[in-house]
């Protein structure tokens, strides 16, 4: 008996953990939708959908890839973090326990939006300093970008 109880608990752990990897998708550069939940990664701000760096570089389309990479086929997990804002959530999200932000911004696909935390400062001195994605490409702030875009508009 003891054994068959076991075993079910396995199987319902198993089914568990299958639903949640399969429950994720990456929605941009800085935000998941993780069982039926938007999440906006808190303390980052990525390049935004259609930047494209001075020198060509797809900004948005390579930062958007970077965290599928992170998160495909893993188990994700999302704490939030204030308020909801809009339909979404910020909050910090861990990929088979590691820290989904800190890897964008070490990686050089996000910078810390040190408005809203300084989380991830450290971080993005670090991919500045090995010259690392939207720092080798001199990419504008999505912040300075979104600016831009609006005035032109």
């Amino acid at each position: 008996m003891m054994r068959r109880v076991a075993l079910l608990t396995l199987v319902i752990a198993a089914n568990c953990l299958a639903q949640s990897v399969a429950a994720q998708a990456v929605v941009d550069g800085d935000s998941i939708e993780l069982n039926g939940k938007l999440y906006r990664l808190y303390g980052i701000d990525a390049p935004d959908d259609g930047q494209i760096c001075p020198d060509g570089w797809p900004a948005a389309y390579e930062a958007e890839a970077y965290l599928d990479q992170l998160i495909g086929g893993k188990i994700v997990t999302c704490m939030p973090v204030g308020l909801p804002q809009r339909n979404e959530m910020d909050a910090i999200c861990r990929a088979d326990g590691v820290d989904v932000g800190a890897a964008m911004v070490t990686g050089g696909m996000a910078y810390a939006f040190v408005p809203h935390s300084v989380r991830y400062i450290t971080q993005e001195y670090a991919a500045a300093s090995a010259n690392r994605g939207v720092h080798r490409h001199k990419c504008l702030a999505p912040w300075t970008w979104r600016s831009m875009v609006k005035k032109s508009d």
